[in-house]
């Protein structure tokens, strides 16, 4: 915030309130978010079940968590747009498109990571 922000100071608490209501806003309203949140329940599952090791781990780890990072700010993008014109504006699109490359080139990048992790356990079954 620049030093014109008029807001009261929040505590932490509060801080971390308002992030949560951002994550289960993010949840309510987003059909990709949901999307993203049953696929890492169930990569958390088969992970559990192979034993992966810890180093696999914070693979799998970091990609879920960025996965759900860049789902918010495109989110956030979209609604920064949206209130900023109504109307259709190439801009608007291109700003929008972008933001969701974004979280496209990170989910091939998650399945790439899961392939990666996942195809070693799979075949000695």
């Amino acid at each position: 915030m620049d030093s014109n922000d008029k807001r009261p100071q929040q505590s932490w608490v509060g801080t971390f309130s308002n992030a949560i209501a951002g994550i289960i806003e993010a949840l309510k309203s987003e059909k990709n978010m949901r999307f993203h949140l049953f696929c890492s329940i169930i990569v958390l599952l088969v992970s559990y079940y192979f034993s992966i090791t810890k180093t696999e781990w914070l693979f799998i780890l970091f990609a879920i968590g960025g996965i759900f990072a860049l789902e918010l700010m495109n989110s956030a993008i979209e609604r920064v747009v949206d209130l900023v014109t109504a109307e259709y504006h190439p801009l608007a699109k291109q700003a929008k498109d972008l933001a969701a490359g974004a979280v496209f080139v990170y989910a091939v990048l998650s399945v790439a990571i899961g392939i990666i992790i996942f195809f070693p356990y799979i075949q000695k079954l």
